[in-house]
């Protein structure tokens, strides 16, 4: 045999191990061809195996293999040679057969081992679950012999258990297992063993038999069935309970193998009594916890006839009630139908098929139906020995469905007299059993008399209605007492105290009735947990009482009858038990000589004294187990709604309790059943949204269907949440403007006014020369939108994604004629809106949310059909390698699309499955990237001919997957790419710089961070390479394997041996700043410095000091400060000397220092500090850096109007000022702030002079990080971030739309890369819109500042959550709410990425604050003017301001509505309505009914007519609860906040409950007390207030009393110590001194 532990591995061969007869156990490879497997189970893992030879059944069971026995049988194996290659004879099936035909080598002793140990059943303890299966045979069912012959036995019942037990050596009697491989079976020539993974080991083998009547007598069904009281029985052919068709046709139910009794089919015949007996046909089971069907077999050969003995003796008198003929075993001979065959078994339903060819569907009943019968027989069950349980249930079971079976109601009366007689009463005897109702009727007029002749009646009927349970039910009605009926004394009957009866010793249950009666109390204590079982526990004391009478358990009797005073005076009958017996009785070790009683305990608790453990047994007293870990707080318990509202009032307050205050602080991430059980909804939604996957964003966004939008509307940006930026931005309408400025779908308005002089024809050209500067702006604007619409898009996925048109025409007023580019009256450049369109293309794409749900089918399907708009396409597969759907694309059409060729598509595809893979190190990628770098090529290969912004992508893409990685390889060729020589023919001449600069970030990108730790490139000396490449010198010989290719130089660049600095200097600026960056180190630092001699500034180009002076601020990434103090330090001595301040308004003269250089250079600097400024306080907001930021901007835009404006050169003032608005945008992303937007739109306006391409994008660039994704979107300041952010904002914009000289456009948009969702926004969670509430947040302590707290009115974009500490939800309007991230930003994380839906929710009371800004109109504000009046003054229409309950609606309407006529009902009217006030104001309206609930407890006190003291008990807790030390504490610290502390409600009830007991006891009740405590019977009128009395003031029982010695006590302070140990109160122990004392005098202390 082979095992296979995973489909993947090898297989391996299975070991067994074996215990022999001689005590050593022998491990071997299973190799005997004869076994098979039969049967295979995972829980308990075991496997049956049949020995064809033999035929005989064994059992294994099946566990990986321990290390030493792998080595036993490999190193066995090695001294054998192969495995299989063992001595013959001791071949496995040999040894076996010799052993089973008893001649073993060991003898007789052991021949019959197995045959006696098969009858010995071992009883299992109850508390221990058994997983002994019986093993029992196939014909175990029909057949069994008594080892007393000394034949062969079937081991029928044998019993076996899995783990280690004491009957080893007798188990593996006599058979051994398998412990050889059988020889010769097949040779295998390879020498490495394969190592064994499973092992068995042997359990049980059947013993043999002569009976044998075929050679092939294999299981064919093997199953595990548990009986009644979970016992597992393994069977082959053989469920909880089968049903099996005998060969007689009889149908019979068994249980594991107990018989359970015959099936009675009303309507059809007995079958006739044949006598071919067929095998049983297993069947369905009842109870659902077997196996759901078996299929059934159909045939097996007949057996002989001689052994037709059932495998356990029936149990005939199965009840003493209904002793019907069904279960006789011999049915009379009839002739007509008969059952042949069942079939098509579900849970407990079956098909009979007739001999007529008719079938009959027929239902098993089930155990028990009514709730309290089930809890009583699975106590029972759980307490009893397994034996003896099965065979109570089976006695139950057969009373229960007997032929015409009772109905619901009275299958209680049933259990108990079923019950009772199994322990040895006789209930025709006992009076109160005998009158019990088994027809269920709800008059006894109907129950079944013995029969009379006389129609008249007699006096006895009426005695008997008299005695009956209906009558005393309805004397404890409350209608009775409504109708003041006086009770009616009720004559004993004539037998009743005649003798007394005794118990029948010789009853199943006898000896078990301790154990029975304390499941019994068990099960009461719980059910008085549930205020939905008072009828079962009234049934449940009488049983109770009688059984505490006879056991003589006088503290139980007295327990009892103070819970039910009327119910237990009326039962008095005892029945003698005899001494003898008493002794055999088994008293269980928990059973206590106190009643446990759970309210006791809890009382305890509540008031601090020490509490004992409370009994529990698991399934039974689960709701009470509840209760005390509530209690006693343990652990997380799953506690429902629906289980609090059915607890009893005074239990459930301190719980309802503790979920008021959960319900003020709870935490953010709580499961969502807890903060259903504390009431918050909006909490709860927010943990169910968070269940679900990343599906749509939770806001309803205002998705309108693409057809139905007018033209003018589709201009990309209609997918906003409206919503949500209303409330942003709710006092203007700067989110309009902002759609006005990014539009690109509508002709622009080309003004100019025609010259007298101009001709028409040059009025024409100027008007299209004008088009062209406008055009310029147009083409800029996409990138803008994108950053807008970002992320704002679920696209439908059987439509295609709307591109906006980029049009680049115009109209001319006045009369709004079009002008045209391509009338051909002007030069336009070739191709120029060709970018244009690409960046069209990715704005487009970067609508789409990521969590849309798009595949690979779609992207293809959005591919146009005309050539023109590829450029747009090459741009939407960009965006969507950006916000990563570009993983779902198939390689395949990867591939397609690189192979056409098209430059644009390459671009957007190469740089979008690099962002898609970002920092991944993919390899399938990395090829992909590699076959358009020539220099990660192998240098044999074929040179490609690759587009050089191609090979520029793909550069940039190597840096994006390898980011963070510091991946040796890659550096290495990137840092030589930065300087790449010109090549000898053409190649690699043109547009160098944007090559070099795209090496320089990718390296950056490369070893992000790494600063000096990059391991393992100490001898590339990248720093040092770099600078080289920054400041000149000689170009280091190349080394490599692509040194072949430098050797010649190129025919059209003369360079030299010298490093070209203005083309590598970028790039290895950026490379320097992105490696070193954050890392304070100033050595490297100082070599950024700006010069600050003049000779040394004329070597450098101004712009790169802008370059220099911002890589140096990133590096020194703690020093940045936003002033422009700092900023101004930047800036060299000579230049800060020299310079022209940016205010100047004439030039000044001198003659050794070129101005204009020191203009040049003081100008760069400061826009490089300032965009330092802005990447440090990225997403900020910082005041201090938009204050700094902004006065330079100003300072920027005013010089370009100065006269020294031409000193600088306009070029460089625009390209700073573009800087510096990119840098306030970046600080303010997402805010949408609006004098940064003024900025914006005053840049917009410029369009001719300077304005060229660049500018315009750098300006729409800015106003799209302003509104970034439409305020929902900001920036962060991680590494990453970073690098992205230098990519898309590096500081030279392009000349004209095709220019990608010096950096490639593409790269504009790799700011998604940066921007994080922060938006937090507050959604009602009854309305279920957006809303404000005040939220605070706790920045976390830094270097730079303590920790502090800001509030800020949401939805507001949040900082970094790095930064801080925690988010509350405020009140007082909304409930509170903290959101704590020092355990982990996660879940903040999921909330903002969903769409940063926070739910929150109103308070009773509160309007939001859209509809009252300043929280002047709250209701509370209304109402609540003082609280003198408050019942009158609260109208009940007021409450749907507080409250969206419906049935507190109902309950105003209903109850606190006054009337005409009102008269005394007005107290009620206004006790309710001052009740409902309180609930709904306090938020506690689950408090209405334990309000109710008391008032009418209290009144029902007073009118003297408790018949049971539940509510008084409830009532005690609860006063006991606010008293406790805990509350109190609780009350101190939050005095305003609780269930009933805003009134006078409990001092009034506990005042009036008080005057009610003393009163009574004044007016003759101290006289029923004294003969109480005294031990001596009391008056029967008395009774109630009596047992209301000793509950309320816990007094203790006489027995404890006698036991305190109180009787001799002189003095008050003599009793009060005595009465310490009993923990008495002293109020109570005040009421009894005079009884116990006998002497008022002796009061005095």
């Amino acid at each position: 045999m082979f095992s296979m532990l995973h489909p993947l591995d090898e297989i391996t061969p299975l070991v067994c191990k074996s215990g022999g007869v001689f005590g050593s156990a022998r491990v071997q490879y299973v190799a005997d061809y004869t076994l098979r497997i039969v049967f295979l189970n995972a829980e308990p893992s075991i496997v049956m195996t049949y020995d064809t030879v033999q035929s005989l059944h064994t059992v294994w069971a099946l566990r990986r293999v321990k290390p030493e026995e792998q080595n036993t049988v490999l190193k066995f194996s090695e001294q054998m040679g192969t495995p299989q290659h063992m001595a013959t004879s001791s071949s496995l099936t040999a040894h076996l057969r010799s052993l089973s035909k008893g001649d073993s080598p060991v003898g007789s002793p052991f021949q019959n081992y197995s045959s006696i140990h098969s009858q010995s059943r071992s009883v299992s303890s109850p508390s221990m679950q058994s997983r002994s299966p019986s093993i029992s045979n196939m014909a175990a069912l029909s057949r069994s012999h008594s080892p007393a012959l000394g034949v062969h036995s079937f081991s029928g019942v044998q019993r076996f258990n899995f783990s280690s037990s004491a009957q080893s050596p007798k188990r593996h009697s006599i058979t051994h297992s398998p412990n050889s491989a059988s020889s010769d079976s097949f040779l295998i020539t390879e020498t490495e063993p394969i190592i064994p993974e499973l092992c068995i080991d042997h359990l049980w083998t059947e013993t043999v038999t002569n009976m044998r009547l075929e050679k092939n007598s294999q299981a064919s069904k093997v199953f595990i069935t548990t009986d009644l009281c979970g016992q597992k029985f393994l069977c082959f052919l053989g469920i909880d309970t089968l049903l099996v068709l005998e060969g007689s046709g009889n149908l019979v139910l068994y249980s594991g193998v107990v018989r359970v009794g015959k099936v009675f089919i009303p309507g059809l015949p007995a079958p006739s009594l044949t006598m071919s007996n067929q095998m049983p046909r297993p069947s369905t089971p009842l109870d659902s916890v077997s196996t759901p069907s078996k299929p059934l077999n159909k045939h097996l050969g007949p057996i002989e006839e001689g052994v037709l003995l059932s495998p356990v003796p029936e149990l005939r008198d199965t009840s003493k009630i209904h002793d019907s003929t069904y279960i006789e075993d011999c049915t009379f001979q009839q002739l007509g139908t008969f059952i042949h065959a069942l079939r098509d078994p579900v849970h407990n339903r079956v098909t009979l098929e007739l001999s007529n060819n008719t079938m009959v569907r027929i239902t098993i009943p089930e155990i028990a139906t009514s709730e309290l019968v089930k809890r009583c027989l699975q106590g029972i069950k759980a307490i009893l020995p397994k034996e003896i349980a099965v065979q109570m249930l089976v006695k139950w079971y057969n009373a229960y469905n007997a032929p015409g079976g009772p109905s619901y109601h009275s299958e209680w009366n049933l259990f108990v007299t079923c019950l009772m007689n199994m322990m040895g009463y006789n209930t025709e005897r006992l009076s109160w059993t005998r009158n019990l109702d088994f027809e269920g009727s709800l008059s006894p007029v109907i129950a079944p008399k013995k029969a009379r002749p006389s129609e008249t009646g007699s006096d006895e009927d009426w005695e008997y209605l008299l005695s009956s349970d209906y009558h005393r039910n309805f004397e404890s009605h409350p209608v009775a007492k409504a109708l003041r009926l006086d009770p009616l004394e009720v004559l004993a009957p004539k037998d009743d105290f005649s003798q007394s009866l005794s118990l029948d010793s010789s009853t199943l249950l006898f000896t078990h009735i301790p154990a029975v009666f304390f499941v019994l109390h068990l099960i009461y204590e719980e059910l008085k947990l549930n205020s939905l079982m008072g009828e079962g526990i009234r049934s449940l004391v009488v049983v109770l009482v009688q059984l505490a009478r006879d056991l003589k358990l006088e503290a139980y009797i007295d327990y009892y009858y103070r819970d039910y005073p009327a119910l237990v005076k009326t039962s008095r009958q005892t029945c003698i038990i005899d001494q003898v017996q008493t002794g055999f009785m088994h008293h269980p070790s928990f059973f206590s000589a106190e009643p446990p009683s759970i309210f006791q305990w809890l009382s305890s608790c509540l008031k601090g004294e020490g509490v004992q453990p409370y009994p529990y047994l698991p399934g039974v007293c689960e709701r009470s187990k509840l209760v005390v870990l509530v209690r006693t707080l343990v652990k997380r318990i799953w506690f429902t709604l629906r289980d609090l509202e059915s607890l009893p009032f005074g239990v459930a307050l301190p719980i309802r309790d503790a979920i008021y205050y959960c319900r003020e602080q709870p935490a953010s991430d709580w499961p969502e059943a807890v903060c259903l059980l504390i009431g918050r909804q909006d909490l709860s939604k927010q943990a169910c949204e968070g269940n679900l996957q990343k599906g749509k964003s939770v806001i309803l966004s205002s998705d309108i269907p693409s057809g139905t939008e007018s033209e003018e509307d589709e201009d990309g940006m209609n997918d906003m949440n409206e919503e949500v930026m209303s409330l942003i931005w709710s006092e203007d309408l700067r989110v309009q403007e902002v759609r006005r400025l990014l539009q690109s779908a509508r002709p622009v308005r080309v003004n100019v006014v025609q010259m007298p002089e101009a001709s028409d024809h040059e009025y024409i050209e100027e008007k299209e020369n004008r088009l062209l500067q406008l055009c310029q702006r147009t083409m800029a604007l996409p990138v803008g939108r994108g950053m807008f619409t970002l992320f704002s898009y679920h696209p439908v996925p059987t439509e295609q994604l709307p591109i906006p048109k980029l049009n680049l025409t115009g109209r001319a007023p006045p009369r709004n004629t079009t002008v045209d580019l391509n009338s051909g009256n002007i030069d336009v450049p070739p191709n120029m809106a060709c970018w244009a369109s690409f960046h069209n293309g990715v704005a487009a794409g970067l609508k789409i949310a990521p969590a849309s749900q798009i595949d690979s089918a779609w992207i293809v399907y959005n591919k146009p059909k005309i050539a023109e708009l590829a450029n747009e396409y090459a741009g939407f597969l960009m965006a969507l390698g950006l916000n990563g759907h570009l993983t779902k694309l198939a390689t395949l059409n990867i591939h397609d699309y690189l192979t056409k060729g098209h430059e644009m598509t390459s671009i957007g595809l190469l740089l979008g499955v690099s962002a898609a893979k970002l920092g991944t190190m993919d390899m399938a990628i990395t090829r992909l990237l590699s076959i358009h770098i020539p220099a990660l090529l192998p240098p044999t290969s074929t040179e490609l001919d690759v587009p050089h912004n191609v090979q520029v992508a793909a550069v940039i893409g190597i840096g994006l997957v390898y980011q963070g990685t510091a991946h040796r390889h890659t550096a290495e060729v990137l840092l030589a790419e930065i300087g790449r020589p010109p090549g000898p023919e053409m190649e690699y001449c043109t547009d160098r710089e944007s090559y070099s600069l795209a090496s320089g970030l990718a390296l950056g990108m490369v070893c992000l961070g790494h600063g000096s730790n990059l391991i393992g490139m100490s001898d590339l000396n990248v720093p040092e390479q770099l600078y080289q490449y920054m400041v000149g010198g000689h170009r280091r010989f190349q080394a490599g394997m692509h040194r072949e290719k430098h050797k010649s130089p190129s025919y059209q660049i003369k360079e030299g041996d010298t490093i070209n600095v203005d083309v590598t200097c970028p790039g290895a600026t950026l490379a320097l700043a992105m490696i070193y960056l954050k890392t304070n180190n100033r050595s490297i630092a100082d070599w950024l410095q700006a010069p600050d001699t003049m000779y040394l500034l004329d070597f450098v180009k101004p712009e790169f000091l802008l370059l220099r002076t911002l890589a140096r601020c990133l590096i020194l990434w703690d020093d940045i400060l936003p002033n422009s103090k700092w900023v101004n330090s930047n800036v060299p001595q000579i230049i800060r000397e020299n310079s022209i301040s940016l205010h100047a308004t004439e030039l000044p003269s001198s003659e050794d220092l070129s101005l204009e250089t020191l203009a040049q250079a003081h100008v760069y600097i400061i826009a490089g500090a300032c965009l330092s400024l802005g990447f440090r306080f990225a997403g900020s907001e910082n005041l201090a850096a938009f204050k700094c930021l902004y006065k330079y901007a100003t300072d920027f835009l005013k010089c370009l109007s100065a006269p020294t404006a031409s000193i600088t050169g306009h070029y460089n003032l625009e390209t700073c000022l573009s800087v510096l608005l990119l840098s306030l945008a970046m600080v303010m992303a997402g805010s949408g702030n609006l004098k940064v937007l003024q900025l914006c739109r005053f840049m917009h306006k410029k369009t001719g002079g300077e304005m060229n391409y660049g500018f315009h994008l750098a300006h729409h660039m800015a106003l799209g990080l302003l509104f970034l994704g439409g305020g929902r979107y900001s920036l962060s300041t991680s590494n990453s971030s970073i690098a992205a952010l230098l990519c898309a904002l590096y500081p030279h914009f392009p000349v004209h739309s095709t220019d990608n000289r010096y950096h490639l456009q593409a790269l504009r948009h790799l700011y998604v890369l940066a921007a994080e969702p922060r938006l937090l926004t507050p959604v009602d969670v009854d309305s279920n819109t957006p809303c404000y509430a005040l939220i605070e947040v706790t920045y976390k302590g830094t270097q730079w500042y303590a920790e502090a707290t800001e509030e800020l009115m949401a939805p507001t974009l949040l900082p970094e959550l790095h930064l801080l500490k925690q988010i509350r939800v405020k009140g007082p309007r909304y409930w509170e709410l903290l959101i704590d991230l020092t355990k982990g930003t996660n879940h903040l994380k999921s909330i903002l990425s969903k769409g940063g839906v926070l739910y929150v929710k109103l308070r009773a009371g509160q309007l939001s604050y859209k509809e009252d800004p300043m929280g002047w109109r709250s209701l509370l504000a209304q109402t609540v003017t003082h609280r003198n009046s408050e019942a009158r003054a609260f109208k009940p229409e007021a409450i749907s301001a507080f409250t969206s309950d419906p049935a507190l609606f109902s309950f105003a309407d209903y109850f606190c509505k006054p009337t005409v006529n009102m008269g005394q009902k007005q107290e009620i009217l206004d006790l309710f309505s001052s009740i409902l006030y309180e609930c709904v104001t306090q938020e506690n309206p689950e408090m209405l009914p334990t309000y109710i609930a008391i008032d009418q407890a209290v009144r029902r006190l007073e009118r003297r007519e408790m018949s049971e003291t539940f509510e008084l008990w409830q009532i005690k807790l609860v006063l006991e609860f606010f008293s406790s030390r805990s509350h109190q504490e609780r009350m101190s610290r939050n005095p305003n906040r609780g269930l009933f502390m805003n009134s006078e409600f409990l001092p009034v009830m506990k005042c009036t409950i008080d005057n009610t007991l003393d009163q009574w006891l004044q007016a003759g009740g101290d006289v029923s007390l004294h003969s109480y405590l005294s031990g001596q019977p009391t008056e029967e009128s008395q009774l109630s207030m009596l047992a209301c009395f000793l509950i309320y003031h816990s007094v203790p029982t006489p027995g404890q009393l006698a036991a305190g010695g109180l009787e001799g006590s002189t003095s008050f302070s003599e009793l009060l110590l005595k009465f310490k140990q009993l923990n008495m109160p002293v109020r109570a122990l005040l009421r009894l001194a005079p009884l116990l004392l006998r002497n008022p005098q002796s009061m005095v202390l």
